[in-house]
């Protein structure tokens, strides 16, 4: 049986909310001053507290040194979602899990290197499936992205990670997207802007990458997961 967390206080369990909010809505959780701002503390290092509070009590994951390195655990999602502790399912770290009879599994494919002009979804680009719990997820993805490099780091999203997509055409500024420049594929922060758009890395070391109105472009997903070392 799997051990409760302990219980939140009302601003403890606020700043979850927040938190869960903000990656169902735009696929990424927020800065330490974007939390500031919203809940009204005078300064980041106060939202740093209650989130150092919550990792004690075991319901986020913190990463060291990225801005949005917050990451929600599985008994929290499955709060979240409404999946009891008494679920058939019975998971391993990171939301990957053994294929139980009559237990409901998420069938994920994994893609690697996308060859340029080819689907993202085409079978060459399939490295293997993965059985996930669904409930590891608020918004339920379609394939598993692995990336390559560092250039979303201070999301965290870190290379060899395995980023969860939902397939889509379209998105909101500010979402974390998959999207196809010519024959490239690249994991970016859209920002749109009236005669262009921006495809923004998350680390200073990487420029952002500007795509005018005449450049072959289209969004292929949103971010909305991730997975870290579930292989090993």
């Amino acid at each position: 049986m799997r051990q409760l967390v302990s219980k939140l206080t009302p601003r403890q369990q606020e700043i979850l909310d927040l938190i869960t909010a903000s990656v169902r809505e735009l696929g990424y959780p927020p800065t330490r001053a974007e939390i500031a701002a919203k809940l009204g503390f005078r300064s980041a290092n106060a939202a740093e507290d209650h989130l150092q509070a919550l990792a004690r009590k075991g319901v986020i994951e913190l990463t060291p040194g990225a801005s949005r390195g917050i990451r929600i655990t599985e008994p929290s999602r499955e709060r979240a979602s409404g999946v009891g502790r008494g679920s058939a399912v019975s998971s391993l770290r990171h939301g990957l899990q053994l294929a139980l009879p009559g237990a409901e599994q998420l069938c994920l494919p994994l893609i690697g290197r996308v060859a340029a002009g080819h689907p993202i979804l085409a079978q060459e680009h399939i490295e293997q499936t993965l059985n996930l719990d669904p409930s590891a997820f608020l918004v339920r993805p379609d394939y598993l992205l692995k990336v390559r490099g560092m250039s979303m780091r201070d999301a965290g999203i870190l290379d060899g990670d395995m980023l969860a997509v939902k397939s889509s055409q379209t998105a909101q500024n500010g979402q974390i997207v998959v999207a196809r420049i010519g024959d490239e594929v690249t994991v970016k922060r859209l920002k749109t802007h009236t005669d262009h758009i921006e495809l923004l890395p998350a680390n200073p070391d990487f420029a952002p990458i500007r795509v005018d109105a005449d450049q072959p472009f289209a969004i292929e997903g949103l971010a909305v997961g991730l997975l870290r070392g579930a292989l090993q």
